[in-house]
């Protein structure tokens, strides 16, 4: 992505080439199905999960190949304190001991985790903009490079509490949520900010940059060169949602390669139902970023094998 006189145009111009969900391969994968003698009424799940690998690729069947995870860790200047328990998180993964590195390996999954000038905190957003427009388009720009190895299934996440709680403003910013289902202390923080940019909330973009971060413009890098390469998304958690809102404010197509990994606690199920997303999982995963995604890939790839498989029988049968 190059760099106009304002950034984000070109974020803008790339939303607006995006070409529509392909219907045409999605009608042939459910033919194929029909043909092959299965219903949606006898694989549930796994027949919409194939429907949609079709109409995301463009193809029948949806093959998929290498899948990998991807996690992004920043700082955020309301909380400066919490650089030690990103940094913790950030080596746990990098050394192979975190829990989502032992379910990458167990579901054969590449996975990466990118730190994100962790010694550099994006301002308060509390008192000003996280980031300004370049700097939000350029690590947008890095976030595209997930894709760069060529992987056909693409987990993304977000590591750490700040995270998570710069995520809660922007989709309270862009979904108009209430504030009952947080803490006295994320209350007082998400109000002061949404306060503070109240005149600034009509553009996703802007939204995304006053309150994301470093960690949340990469996060909707990502799943926007996905979309761009017909390669479907797992969303693994509050960041990854808040992320894939911003461009589903932005153009609401624009995340139909997405699926949701798992939902905690009445805000993510209120966001999933907003965005018209269902998780695949009911586990409860909470604080342990990537996890859901990760066994949540395992049934996405399960449900292009059997995609595969009917595909074939159905071009038998004739």
């Amino acid at each position: 992505m190059s760099f106009s006189g304002m950034p984000f145009d070109d974020v803008r111009s790339l939303l607006s080439q995006l070409n529509a969900p392909d219907e045409a391969a999605a009608e042939g994968m459910a033919k194929a199905f029909h043909r092959a003698g299965y219903s949606v009424e006898k694989l549930g799940r796994l027949y919409e999960i194939g429907v949609w690998l079709a109409r995301t690729r463009g193809a029948v069947p949806p093959l998929i190949g290498k899948s990998g995870v991807a996690l992004y860790a920043a700082t955020h200047g309301f909380d400066e304190a919490g650089l030690a328990e990103q940094r913790a998180q950030v080596d746990a993964v990098a050394a192979g001991a975190a829990a989502v590195s032992h379910l990458c390996v167990a579901n054969d999954l590449s996975l990466n985790v990118f730190d994100l000038a962790l010694d550099l905190p994006s301002n308060d957003m509390r008192t000003g903009a996280s980031l300004d427009e370049r700097a939000c388009a350029a690590t947008i720009a890095f976030g595209m490079e997930a894709t760069a190895e060529g992987v056909d299934l693409l987990c993304v996440g977000a590591l750490g509490a700040q995270a998570r709680l710069a995520a809660s403003a922007m989709l309270l910013a862009l979904l108009k949520g209430e504030l009952d289902q947080f803490s006295q202390s994320e209350r007082a923080v998400i109000s002061e900010a949404l306060a503070f940019h109240a005149d600034h909330l009509a553009d996703p973009l802007e939204v995304l940059r006053r309150f994301g971060g470093r960690d949340m413009a990469a996060l909707t890098g990502a799943i926007l060169a996905a979309r761009a390469q017909n390669i479907p998304v797992v969303l693994d958690g509050l960041p990854a949602l808040a992320a894939a809102a911003v461009l589903y404010k932005s153009a609401p197509h624009s995340i139909s390669h997405c699926v949701l990994a798992s939902c905690h606690g009445p805000f993510e199920k209120w966001v999933a139902a907003e965005l018209s997303l269902q998780p695949l999982l009911g586990l409860q995963f909470a604080g342990e970023a990537g996890c859901a995604g990760a066994v949540a890939a395992d049934i996405v790839k399960s449900a292009a094998a059997l995609a595969g498989g009917v595909a074939e029988v159905a071009r038998r049968l004739g």
